[in-house]
């Protein structure tokens, strides 16, 4: 089960650092919401940053990964380093996300996204 979990957040990184909105889609609700650290988005906004270059990400270094289900929910904790281009500047941060899924029909979709930084 929560290699699945990992499996699907994988899916969703990769999909992001590639800018591929046809991969971030198959993995999340429809009704999926993301938070930044200035904004937030529901899940056909946050594609559109992806595949409009609003966010261009350059690095993405997953740490770790901890999954812990609570019967059709399941949170993981996504300790990374993400770098993208922002108005054409390289920045990186170190962010903790949360990622909450949600088993639907035997498959686990991810319903909220949330940045937080570390200052550490």
């Amino acid at each position: 089960m929560t290699d699945k979990i990992i499996q699907n957040s994988r899916k969703f990184w990769n999909g992001m650092l590639k800018q591929d909105g046809e991969a971030m889609y198959s993995v999340a609700d429809p009704k999926c919401m993301f938070v930044h650290i200035g904004t937030n988005a529901n899940l056909d906004k946050e594609v559109k940053y992806y595949t409009d270059d609003i966010f261009h990400p350059t690095n993405i270094d997953i740490h770790n990964q901890e999954v812990n289900v609570f019967g059709d929910t399941a949170i993981c904790l996504t300790d990374v380093d993400y770098g993208l281009l922002l108005d054409g500047k390289e920045t990186t941060h170190h962010f903790m996300v949360t990622e909450v899924y949600q088993n639907q029909n035997d498959d686990w979709k991810l319903i909220q996204f949330t940045f937080t930084a570390l200052v550490y």
